[in-house]
């Protein structure tokens, strides 16, 4: 089957309205693309962030007039769409498809991600059996890559740890396939704690990991805490990270942009000996011990 796609660039401001306006006049779904490789991570609560240039896209049926669905839409935006072209887009396994794009990833000498259509290239090695999904966290962005690093470099054998932030669980299931005791998952979205909880059954450590929401949790003094999210919530968390950690405790904080970096590392030189572990593109993670 043939599909056609009507692609229109856009901003920031118009694109929920954009999308909206295709699927009323048809179209089977609408998928909105970063035109400007623009990072976009995980929101603050209560925010839907979007691209400054928005690429939408509908899909429809081939027997579609595009001109007709354009004409429509201008009507009911009440104003011109000079920019905009049609597509032909062959059916096929798009889950599929996207799937095959994902490979097996080494970090450090002892870790994997290991997608499911793929057997371990190292049985022997510590495998994290993981497929992308809606969650954050698969270690092909460098803010997750270099977390992985550092647990490779430093694992946690014996220790209790949290995972603050934890999206798809890779930090926790990491952690524990190479020593940890025990991981407190800890996120904002429920579906995130939902695709942690599968992925840790999918490693068979769903014993070593507990999720909650952050009012859920309770204070626990760990040896160990991760946190890959955003800079400004990091900044917000500085306090409450320094009583989450024991004393000479570690922390590893990531989600940073280079030129945020100084000013998290005001936050937490308080109370942690801390400075930049890593730099990986425009991204870098920092790591340090509890005063």
């Amino acid at each position: 089957m043939t599909w056609l796609q009507l692609i229109i660039p856009t901003d920031e401001n118009s694109a929920d309205q954009l999308s909206d306006a295709l699927m009323d006049h048809g179209a089977v779904s609408v998928t909105l693309q970063d035109m400007q490789d623009q990072p976009v991570l995980e929101p603050t609560p209560g925010t839907t962030p979007m691209w400054s240039q928005t690429r939408v896209i509908g899909l429809f049926d081939a027997s579609t007039d595009l001109k007709t669905i354009i004409r429509q839409v201008e009507q009911h935006l009440r104003k011109k769409i000079p920019d905009w072209k049609g597509e032909q887009l062959e059916d096929k396994d798009w889950v599929r498809a996207w799937m095959d794009e994902f490979k097996p990833m080494q970090f450090g000498n002892k870790l994997w991600v290991v997608p499911s259509t793929f057997e371990p290239p190292h049985p022997d090695a510590a495998n994290i059996l993981l497929d992308p999904g809606l969650a954050f966290g698969t270690g092909t962005h460098p803010t997750t890559s270099m977390c992985l690093e550092w647990l490779d470099a430093n694992p946690p054998v014996g220790k209790n740890i949290i995972d603050f932030g934890c999206g798809s669980g890779i930090l926790a299931i990491g952690a524990i396939l190479l020593g940890a005791n025990h991981a407190e998952a800890i996120d904002l979205d429920p579906q995130a704690l939902i695709a942690t909880r599968d992925n840790a059954e999918k490693n068979k450590v769903a014993d070593k990991i507990k999720t909650y929401l952050p009012g859920e949790f309770s204070k626990i003094a760990s040896p160990l805490v991760l946190a890959n999210i955003l800079a400004s919530p990091l900044i917000e968390l500085a306090s409450y990270f320094a009583e989450l950690s024991e004393s000479n405790g570690q922390v590893v904080l990531s989600g940073i942009l280079a030129e945020q970096a100084e000013t998290v590392l005001a936050a937490y030189q308080p109370h942690f000996d801390i400075k930049i572990w890593k730099q990986q593109d425009d991204w870098v993670c920092l790591a340090g011990t509890r005063k």
